[in-house]
């Protein structure tokens, strides 16, 4: 195992343990190396970074997840991060919001469904 591979693996145990093994088992049969470079890149190189704490890191990656609109198990995965890290569902539900005046309603409306659905899942639910 390289140390790249090993610091990433530290910061998704923190971020996401829970789904970890559900990411290798969906690209175990077709893409293995896809999930070692996820791994390796973003949780190692760009998430260890000085500058952002985790918490900051998931809410901007679920504003942006929500903005693309073409993501759906990413941000799912992402808002389950930020929960994780320290992120109330008030805080998720405002990055996403913000993001109906850059990306439109469309987009935002479905990143509240996602949320709503995981929130739901967590007995998070009304979110005041």
């Amino acid at each position: 195992m390289s140390d790249r591979f090993e610091k990433g693996m530290n910061i998704l145990k923190i971020t996401n343990k829970e789904t970890i093994e559900e990411m290798f088992d969906e690209l175990e049969d077709i893409a293995p190396d896809l999930g070692r470079f996820v791994v390796e890149f973003p949780y190692s190189e760009i998430y260890t970074r000085d500058g952002l704490d985790l918490k900051t890191r998931e809410l901007i990656t679920v504003a942006v997840l929500t903005a693309l609109g073409t993501a759906s198990t990413q941000l799912e995965h992402h808002i389950n991060a930020a929960l994780n890290v320290g992120n109330s569902p008030k805080e998720v539900v405002e990055a996403i919001i913000q993001m109906s005046a850059y990306a439109g309603f469309p987009a935002a409306i479905n990143g509240i469904t996602i949320a709503k659905s995981l929130f739901k899942e967590k007995g998070l639910l009304p979110v005041k």
